[in-house]
């Protein structure tokens, strides 16, 4: 059996490379690490949104980037950083949480043999259960070379997932929204597109099961009008979605409609959620975020499953989840505007005052 660097105590290492919500869903197994090791745990992923998503949140160490797990290695310079900066690191208990190949071939490079790692395909998803909970359930398995050893810390108590805003991200976040003439106001946030609706081609395509059209998020943002008339409605998003989003606003053609896509970086966007009323979303990575910041929500799905995906945070805030069907099959495009409509006014938003972390 391999031993331990004597360099230096073994951290955990979490290797997941994915989108947005897959990483906020992942602080669940951060979360669980944190508190059995009692040290930082260090992240190999992948992504614009991961290191500014991760670099301070309580418990996570160091964050080894890659652009592509999946580019040959002798033409990937940033591959070949990863991996030095992990052997010089050492081998030590490690969480495996893709279903490719393509980050274990990177662990062996480092020099982390198949006795350090736990593989989230060896112990696949239970009927019924939540992503998050697969997580916690993970990080509560020891890897081979390390089930003899004690572990300093316990298990966590805590369920879902979790972000905290640290006093740099609130002060930019106060910069911003006075800037804009926000700052104090009970807002309400609107996430229209997503990376699949941005696709390039028509929206109705297949691909695009996160499409909901132009003309229902309009008749939403109206009743959102009446039923909060001084609120501003702030429609999230990334650059390319700004375009969408301005073309609901016209079809609304509602005042005080702030169209914010692309002038949200990551540590800004989750700041935002945790000061914001409420959220209305398609099921995306910002649906995650605001349930892990304790936003209330009314979430749009598709043909992911809710018992799997649906916000869950552990704040515990309210998350209203909307599913439709055509020609018996699952399908955002059976939602209604007058479902959404009905959900948010069910909702109980939270005041603009509310604790931001």
């Amino acid at each position: 059996m391999s031993s331990i660097p004597n360099q230096q105590p073994a951290r955990p290492l979490v290797v997941r490379f994915g989108a947005f919500g897959d990483m906020v869903l992942l602080t669940a197994l951060i979360r669980e690490l944190h508190a059995q090791f009692l040290c930082p745990v260090d992240i190999l992923t992948s992504g614009p949104w991961s290191e500014p998503l991760l670099r301070a949140q309580p418990g996570v160490g160091e964050i080894f980037s890659v652009r592509s797990r999946k580019t040959p290695y002798w033409l990937a310079p940033d591959q070949r950083r990863a991996v030095h900066r992990l052997r010089a690191r050492g081998a030590g208990p490690t969480w495996l949480c893709d279903d490719d190949d393509a980050a274990r071939a990177l662990l062996i490079r480092a020099g982390i043999d198949a006795e350090w790692i736990v593989d989230v395909r060896e112990h696949r998803l239970l009927p019924g259960e939540h992503a998050t909970e697969q997580w916690k359930r993970l990080g509560r398995i020891l890897p081979a070379a390390w089930r003899e050893r004690p572990l300093p810390g316990m298990l966590s108590e805590l369920h879902g997932c979790e972000l905290r805003v640290d006093a740099a991200q609130q002060a930019d976040l106060d910069a911003w929204l006075g800037a804009r003439g926000l700052l104090g106001s009970k807002m309400i946030l609107v996430q229209i597109g997503n990376k699949r609706t941005m696709r390039r081609g028509p929206k109705r395509l297949a691909v695009n099961h996160k499409y909901w059209p132009p003309q229902r998020w309009a008749a939403v943002i109206q009743q959102l009008r009446r039923d909060r008339p001084g609120h501003p409605i702030v429609l999230l998003g990334t650059g390319p979605e700004h375009a969408l989003n301005q073309a609901v606003a016209a079809l609304a053609g509602v005042e005080g409609i702030h169209n914010v896509a692309g002038c949200l970086p990551i540590p800004r966007l989750i700041a935002l959620l945790a000061r914001a009323e409420a959220l209305i979303t398609v099921d995306s990575g910002p649906a995650h975020a605001a349930a892990a910041v304790g936003c209330p929500q009314v979430v749009l799905f598709g043909k992911a499953l809710p018992s799997l995906y649906r916000p869950r945070g552990t704040a515990g805030s309210e998350a209203i989840v909307l599913t439709g069907e055509i020609d018996g099959q699952a399908s955002m495009m059976g939602i209604t505007p007058e479902a959404v409509i009905g959900a948010w006014q069910r909702l109980r938003p939270r005041s603009a005052n509310a604790p931001s972390c």
